[in-house]
């Protein structure tokens, strides 16, 4: 059997990985001139660990540095606090990863005689049970077709009609030298304030990742630069936010805006599957878009290897992936809604709300999407009968 898998991002070369495991031929098309990314960092938490597991990826991404802290307000005020008792041993198991690290463990299980870079995809259809991919260099045709092709996807357009629509948020990232003014746990936080979140996090190599998101026409770019844009949106929030960005410099600001789906009402058609944001784009505010591209890909993978036959493999991953990413993207954009609040006693209501809940409920109403596991739904577990 082989595929063709449109998009070399990191859903794309997960799924690639996992099927040349199990001995399918795959062709990766990626329309930059490379399968480098300068990027910035992702979240892992343990569901993204268990599907690069199930797609042969393990162990390769170097020293893990698991992320504590909680939510402040943008005064500095704590509103949760999550560097002690159960709420270490989830974070304990949340990693900040390099996307550059982690595209290049992936890369390491696929071959490099099935990748084309540079490769720009025109569309996708069927002839007889196989499908065909025209790119700009010719046509591929395969058992079965991925799109891993992003929220702007060209392979969407053969499964559904759906557009992204801007999420009215824009999104700036960042990778530095971790400042002196960062001490410790008591750093790490996300900071809510008026429709506008920071959030940073530590990273291997003595690194932090931060973020900051806020309400900005789509496209709106400042004319004095993206730092500069920063620096004036969390002005006078809490220290070390100001202190980070005056050690910023312009080159490290990644600037993206926010675009999501609506539900689609199938990520298959025929033999060409979706996943990653070209199903389910989402906004970022539980960190799980990645986690996602990757369930996805170890879903697809483990069902192609335990179905009868490649049709049931698809029907049983649309069936399963759907429910999961959609009830993710809801949840993103109620987290989202609640951090973003513009209104003060909208904020001053929360705030009180989210100090009087018991850590530990709080802790597991975000601990819920960690207990995935790649076989749900597909493998029958036997339980072991104790010996009489």
């Amino acid at each position: 059997m082989d595929a063709v898998i449109v998009g070399g991002g990191i859903g794309g070369l997960a799924v690639a990985a996992g099927l040349h495991r199990r001995g399918w031929g795959v062709t990766v098309l990626e329309q930059t001139a490379g399968f480098d990314v300068a990027g910035s960092a992702i979240s892992l938490w343990p569901n993204a660990f268990r599907a690069l597991n199930a797609v042969g990826v393990t162990g390769e991404l170097g020293e893990r540095i698991g992320v504590a802290g909680g939510l402040r307000d943008y005064r500095g005020r704590w509103i949760v606090r999550m560097d002690s008792g159960e709420a270490v041993t989830h974070t304990a198991g949340a990693v900040i990863a390099h996307r550059h690290d982690l595209r290049s463990a992936l890369l390491g299980h696929v071959p490099a005689a099935s990748r084309m870079a540079g490769v720009r995809v025109r569309s996708v259809r069927l002839v007889g049970e196989r499908a065909v991919v025209s790119h700009d260099g010719g046509e591929l045709t395969a058992d079965l077709v991925i799109g891993a092709d992003g929220v702007h996807s060209v392979v969407r357009a053969f499964v559904s009609p759906a557009e992204p629509r801007y999420a009215g948020h824009t999104a700036w990232r960042m990778v530095l030298p971790r400042p002196t003014s960062v001490d410790g746990t008591a750093s790490w936080a996300e900071t809510w304030g008026p429709n506008a979140v920071f959030g940073m996090f530590p990273m291997s190599d003595n690194r932090v990742y931060c973020y900051g998101t806020g309400a900005v026409e789509p496209g709106q770019h400042s004319s004095d630069g993206e730092l500069a844009e920063l620096r004036r949106r969390f002005a006078g929030w809490c220290e070390p936010i100001p202190a980070v960005l005056a050690a910023a410099t312009e080159e490290l600001v990644l600037r993206h805006d926010i675009h999501t789906l609506p539900p689609l009402g199938t990520y298959v058609r025929g033999p060409v599957a979706l996943l990653g944001d070209a199903a389910h784009a989402m906004v970022p505010y539980l960190g799980q878009g990645g986690c996602q591209a990757l369930e996805d890909a170890a879903t697809l993978c483990v069902a192609v290897e335990t179905q009868p036959d490649l049709a049931t493999a698809l029907r049983r991953y649309d069936e399963l992936r759907r429910p999961r990413t959609r009830a993710m993207a809801r949840k993103s954009s109620q987290s989202g809604f609640v951090g973003h609040l513009s209104w003060a006693p909208a904020r001053v209501a929360r705030n009180a709300l989210l100090r009087a809940m018991p850590t530990s409920m709080f802790v597991r109403s975000l601990a819920r999407p960690f207990s995935w596991r790649p076989e749900d739904g597909l493998v029958e577990v036997t339980p072991i009968r104790p010996a009489m």
